[in-house]
C-alpha cells in the first residue's frame, strides 16, 4: 500500500506543474499579440523613432503593422535611417519607404561630376586612398556605384559620401571590396613607391586626388585613373610591372582630353 502511495504522488504534482507553465504561456501569448496596435505603432514612430527635424515632412501610415513612409528628405542617407528607425519599432512586420529623397533634381551630368569628384577625394590622406578605384554613374539621379575598394570601410565611406549629397535620389552599392591578402598588400604599396616614387611620376604625388589609382587581387594589377600624357601613362605600366611578385598589370589609365581606349 505504501509503495502505491508513493508512485502516485509525483504523479499529482508533475501534472499540477504542466498545467500550471501551460496556462502561464498561453497568458502571455494573448498579451504579446493583444498590446501594440496600428494607432500604437503610429505613435512610436512620430513620437520617437522619426522625431528628428530631418525627418519633419515625412508622412506615415500604418495597416497590420505594415508601415508606409512617403514625403520627401533632403538626402538619401536620410531616407534609408527612416527605414531603419522604424524597423525596429515594436510591432512593424515590414516597411514601404517611397519617401522622395535629394530635395531639388539635379542634371546627371551635373550630379555625376558632383558625386565622382567628392568620391574620388574621400578617405583622402588615408593610406587606403590610392587603392580605391571606384566608378560612378548616374541616371535618373540614382547613383551606381562600382569598381574596386581596398576594404569594407573604404566602400561603405563612399556609400555614405554619395547618400548624403543633394540631388542623389538612390544608391546602388556594386563596388567590390577586394580580397584580404598579405601578398596583395606588399604589391599595393611596392606599385605605389615604384610609381608615384619615379621621377617623371612624382608630380602625381603632390595631388591630394591621387589621380593614379592601383587595384590589386591576387598579384594582379590594375591601374586606373586619368593621366597627363601617354608617356606618363605608359611609364606607369612599366613601373607597375616592374614589382617582384606581380602576375599581371593592365593599363586602364586615361590620358586627359584623349577618348577612353585610344593610345
Amino acid at each position: 500500500m505504501s509503495k502505491m502511495v508513493r508512485s502516485v504522488i509525483p504523479l499529482v504534482v508533475a501534472s499540477f506543474l504542466l498545467m500550471g507553465v501551460g496556462t502561464l504561456s498561453s497568458r502571455s501569448f494573448v498579451y504579446a499579440q493583444s498590446s501594440v496596435t496600428d494607432s500604437n505603432i503610429r505613435a512610436e514612430i512620430m513620437n520617437k523613432a522619426l522625431k528628428n527635424s530631418k525627418f519633419k515632412n515625412v508622412e506615415v501610415s500604418v495597416h497590420n503593422g505594415v508601415v508606409k513612409l512617403t514625403g520627401t528628405v533632403a538626402v538619401y542617407d536620410t531616407k534609408s535611417q527612416a527605414t531603419q528607425r522604424v524597423q525596429r519599432v515594436k510591432g512593424v512586420t515590414a516597411v514601404e519607404n517611397e519617401i522622395v529623397a535629394g530635395g531639388e533634381a539635379i542634371p546627371d551630368a551635373e550630379l555625376l561630376q558632383k558625386v565622382l569628384r567628392a568620391v574620388q577625394y574621400d578617405r583622402a590622406g588615408w593610406r587606403s586612398q590610392p587603392f580605391n578605384a571606384i566608378s560612378v554613374s548616374v541616371r535618373n539621379g540614382v547613383v551606381t556605384l562600382g569598381g574596386h575598394a581596398y576594404g569594407p570601410v573604404d566602400a561603405d565611406s563612399a556609400v555614405a559620401t554619395a547618400a548624403n549629397m543633394k540631388g542623389v535620389r538612390d544608391v546602388i552599392n556594386d563596388i567590390q571590396v577586394d580580397p584580404v591578402s598579405p601578398m596583395d598588400d606588399r604589391i599595393r604599396f611596392a606599385v605605389y613607391r615604384a610609381v608615384y616614387g619615379f621621377p617623371s611620376l612624382q608630380k602625381y604625388a603632390i595631388d591630394p586626388l591621387k589621380p593614379i589609382r592601383i587595384s590589386v587581387q591576387n598579384g594582379n594589377v590594375t591601374l586606373y585613373g586619368v593621366v597627363n600624357s601617354q608617356a606618363d601613362k605608359d611609364t606607369a605600366g612599366i613601373r607597375a610591372n616592374s614589382v617582384s611578385g606581380v602576375f599581371h598589370v593592365t593599363n586602364d589609365l586615361q590620358v586627359a582630353g584623349q577618348a577612353p581606349g585610344k593610345k
